[in-house]
């Protein structure tokens, strides 16, 4: 009896941020499914190496500094340098830093600049450079990780993460309906909390509750939950998820 080929099989796939915990999770489903994955990271390239060992070697190691102009477009380079033909983008990379409307001017507009760049920016420009690629190669998708403070809001200290990733949803929908038709779609990921060290961050300065609390079933949700439903967005028989807003946020957030 034969085995069925895995779903991703033959396709590779960069996925910024992957040294993180969801970045991680996702690299492993990947390669589960079959796929081998451009592995970015910022600085820390020892937890790249480890992760790339973990999946059995499947891929490559790429560093880039997402918080530059030029750091987006430089990885996709290299990444198309090593891999060849890629299939998928994952935008996973990620920031959330807080800030006061009080503080000094500079000290505000530094955090904004800085959130965008990184949560948005540099996956625009990645974007851009997807496109470019997968017109030439017949199509391909990109999943981008957004986030539910991204379409409900969210508090004051923090509202550069959530415009940064409301753009990032915005971006989704537009590759959607303007690329569609060119075989090049979009999916973005909405998560709640995930149990990530942001996530311990945040409950270690504002407690359990505020971040358990709204949340139904009460609990965060794991990264693994987060990299199953990526590599199954990126399978070739999901074309019509084209567009999507995928909601994991424990029914914290319904609409």
């Amino acid at each position: 009896m034969s085995l069925a080929p895995k779903p991703l099989a033959g396709r590779n796939v960069l996925v910024t941020g992957a040294t993180g915990a969801i970045g991680q999770a996702i690299c492993v489903a990947l390669a589960a499914e079959g796929a081998k994955v451009v592995i970015h990271y910022g600085r820390n390239r020892a937890a790249a190496e480890a992760l790339l060992a973990q999946i059995g070697d499947a891929g490559w190691c790429v560093g880039a500094d997402l918080a530059t102009p030029e750091g987006a477009t430089a990885l996709w380079a290299e990444a198309e340098a090593l891999a060849g033909h890629l299939h998928g983008l994952v935008n996973n990379a990620g920031i959330r830093s807080e800030v006061a409307v009080d503080a000094p001017l500079a000290e505000w507009q530094a955090v904004w600049e800085r959130e965008f760049r990184v949560n948005f920016l540099s996956a625009a420009d990645l974007t851009r450079a997807a496109i470019l690629h997968f017109r030439a190669q017949g199509g391909g998708r990109i999943i981008n990780i957004a986030s539910r403070a991204g379409q409900r809001g969210y508090f004051s200290d923090a509202m550069a993460y959530g415009a940064a990733k409301a753009a990032l949803i915005n971006l989704t929908k537009s590759v959607a309906q303007s690329h569609g038709a060119e075989g090049i779609t979009a999916v973005a990921i909405a998560p709640g909390w995930v149990r990530t060290e942001m996530a311990e961050a945040f409950i270690a300065q504002h407690g359990a509750a505020a971040a358990l609390g709204g949340i139904p079933i009460g609990a965060m949700a794991e990264a693994a939950e987060i990299g199953e439903l990526v590599a199954f967005a990126l399978r070739p028989s999901q074309a019509s998820l084209n567009g999507a807003v995928l909601d994991v946020n424990g029914g914290s957030y319904l609409r």
